[in-house]
């Protein structure tokens, strides 16, 4: 049985949770990113926990989550001057590094590699429950594997209600995307995952980094199989529209309609298009990346049947992470001027 908990002022509310996690239990808690699904990510039996109650590839590392820097021993071998840097700069926040893992940290959470991913969330009640329970702790989101990831604890509470043990409501998350995972492994930095720290930001810190050659090149092999796999995606088809094509997406709109089938259009702003769903997603990439998730699990929830989402005008910044995470949501089916096209990197 799963049982909801309400984060107002005293956080004392979240020892028993705190508890259940540090002795196997399975815990979804808010970060500054989307909600984690929690495992103490020492014990190889509550790590696979994760995987039966979200349905995960048992190839698809997971991250792992600590509340003071004190932790880090358990979780990775040695921490390299550079990552120092990155934590002093980025640290609480929406930034995972990778390194060498500890020889405590159980394969089942690295998916059989020899690195970790490692970050410490922003969010109060993330940092208090891991403190809490005295453990690092291996979260990736928490949602069903291959759906929309949660920002609000009733999209976790759909999802897992009767998977997990707990389920901590802390409110919407504030920046909607997951955690830039950037790879200190080898000779460049290398942005594996884009998220809420820009290639920019981390370059005024570090200097080179650069993008992973599978990001941007569908010939490369990914570096991380978690990289693989189609995510985020709603149940309706999904298809991603340029500015420049939206007479085209008003015709697809009509003929669609016209079979009966029932539309939805994610808009950059306010517009008006003809579909039985429309939501304003924000004028900006940043209110954009916020609203998706949300945004794609209220189409599920209307029914569309068939969706087309404006895809962001700005550029840089938090704009290579919405594009990542609306690219795999659609599968990369990007409406183009005669023909619908498949994009399959950034």
């Amino acid at each position: 049985m799963t049982k909801v908990i309400q984060i107002e002022d005293d956080f004392s509310v979240l020892d028993e949770a705190a508890k259940s996690l540090s002795q196997g239990g399975l815990v979804a808690f808010p970060t500054e990113t989307v909600y984690g699904l929690g495992a103490n990510a020492l014990d190889p039996e509550a790590v696979a926990n994760i995987f039966v109650a979200k349905g995960r590839p048992q190839d698809n590392p997971l991250i792992v989550h600590i509340s003071d820097q004190s932790m880090l021993s358990q979780v990775v071998s040695h921490v390299p001057p550079a990552a120092e840097k990155l934590m002093e700069a980025f640290w609480p926040g929406p930034l995972t590094i990778i390194l060498e893992k500890s020889e405590t940290i159980p394969v089942s959470v690295t998916a059989g590699l020899s690195t970790v991913g490692v970050r410490m969330p922003s969010h109060p009640v993330a940092l208090a429950l891991i403190e809490k329970s005295g453990v690092p702790v291996a979260a990736p989101s928490a949602n069903l594997s291959g759906s929309p990831s949660t920002t609000r604890a009733s999209h976790v509470i759909h999802d897992l209600t009767g998977r997990v043990d707990y389920i901590i409501d802390g409110g919407a998350c504030e920046v909607g995307l997951e955690s830039t995972v950037l790879d200190m492994t080898g000779k460049i930095p290398q942005i594996l995952r884009p998220g809420g720290v820009s290639l920019e930001a981390l370059q005024a810190v570090l200097g080179q980094v650069m993008y992973e050659p599978a990001l941007k090149d569908s010939r490369e092999v990914p570096k991380s199989p978690g990289m693989k796999y189609r995510h985020y995606a709603p149940r309706g088809e999904l298809y991603l529209v340029e500015k420049k094509h939206e007479d085209k997406l008003r015709q697809m709109l009509s003929d669609y309609r016209a079979q009966g089938k029932k539309t939805g259009v994610l808009c950059c702003g306010a517009k008006q298009y003809e579909a039985d769903v429309l939501l304003n997603c924000g004028k900006t990439a940043k209110a954009y990346a916020n609203a998706l998730f949300d945004a794609l699990r209220h189409m599920d929830d209307m029914g569309a049947e068939v969706i087309f989402a404006e895809l962001p005008c700005d550029e840089g910044g938090i704009v290579p992470a919405l594009m990542n995470r609306m690219l795999k949501a659609s599968g990369g089916y990007v409406l183009a001027e005669d023909v619908t096209i498949k994009v399959e990197r950034l």
